[in-house]
């Protein structure tokens, strides 16, 4: 397999890139302008590579596939896989998987760090000392407890049940949004987010980004939150509408706000810079080195059972 060639879209992790070096020959889009470029700097390039590897910060996948004839797999180093043409790749027979479980534990830890941080204004307060402030203008305002909420969560799949795992042992009343009813479980579902967010103090985003839940947290939904809950996204930046979270957070329509993930990363909007009310994290949910390392040979495994003609991992497609 040392042969065949496999296209990284970005820096990613350089553990990644070392475990597909192992196996196969790794080509770095991003030591070029463009695909193109790559393809005309390259001899036999466009035919030769056979699998890509992309995340989250994918664009153009149709363009590339276009351009890669004999494209064979895309697998993300992610969980999510909305940027990639399923219906593409489906129509050319192009395998997809993803990484999905491995980072089910980070995920969830940080949803709680971000309840913790918004709840308690860790941020806040840690500014504070070091700023000299407690010295000159005595003890910091009080916060808001965690402990006995009633928590919303939008999405009860992998992460959505280990967050859920994990607010139980604050003591915390747990409610639902999903597709369907889940029958394995005794929290109480809620067939709208209205209605959930009017039932919470804290809702959780962790559903996957699709064309029906793209914008889910729109104004009615932050309203019936209102002025004392808390929204925390662990999804992806495009479940929330960002100028009506922006303007409710500034209004008072809002409490406050954890956020992992924003709709134009790495851009994030100016207004929520300032706001000691807001935490703000750049897409870490699953950055630890356990975790990662897990990612890339979860990605490096399903390239190598497919070129060897073996189950993959983790499919997608």
């Amino acid at each position: 397999m040392e042969t065949t060639c496999v296209l990284i879209t970005r820096p990613m992790y350089t553990y990644l890139e070392e475990q597909i070096s192992t196996h196969f020959k790794l080509i770095k889009l991003y030591n070029y302008t463009s695909l193109s470029h790559l393809i005309t700097s390259i001899p036999n390039s466009k035919s030769t590579i056979k699998a890509l590897v992309v995340d989250t910060r994918l664009s153009d996948h149709a363009k590339m596939i276009e351009l890669l004839p004999n494209l064979e797999i895309v697998s993300t180093y992610s969980v999510g896989y909305d940027k990639i043409d399923l219906g593409k790749c489906k129509e050319k027979g192009i395998r997809v998987t993803n990484t999905p479980d491995v980072l089910t534990d980070d995920v969830a830890d940080l949803a709680i760090g971000l309840i913790l941080s918004v709840s308690r204004k860790v941020c806040a307060c840690d500014e504070y000392v070091r700023s000299g402030k407690w010295n000159i203008c005595g003890d910091f305002g009080l916060t808001t407890k965690f402990s006995g909420k009633s928590i919303g969560i939008i999405g009860l799949g992998r992460i959505g049940l280990a967050v859920a795992k994990r607010v139980e042992a604050f003591g915390c009343h747990i409610s639902y949004h999903s597709r369907s009813q889940k029958p394995d479980t005794t929290y109480k579902y809620y067939s709208d987010v209205v209605t959930l967010g009017t039932a919470c103090q804290i809702l959780i985003v962790s559903c996957t980004l699709t064309e029906e839940t793209k914008h889910i947290i729109n104004r009615e939904v932050i309203n019936a939150l209102g002025p004392n809950g808390i929204l925390i996204n662990i999804g992806r930046g495009a479940h929330v509408d960002e100028p009506e979270l922006v303007s409710a957070l500034l209004e008072g329509r809002l409490g406050g706000a954890g956020l992992d993930v924003f709709e134009n990363e790495p851009e994030v909007p100016e207004e929520l810079i300032g706001l000691d009310n807001v935490v703000l994290m750049p897409h870490v949910g699953s950055d630890t080195v356990e975790t990662c390392n897990a990612m890339a040979n979860l990605v490096v495994g399903n390239l190598v059972a497919h070129f060897k003609n073996k189950p993959l991992l983790s499919p997608v497609l």
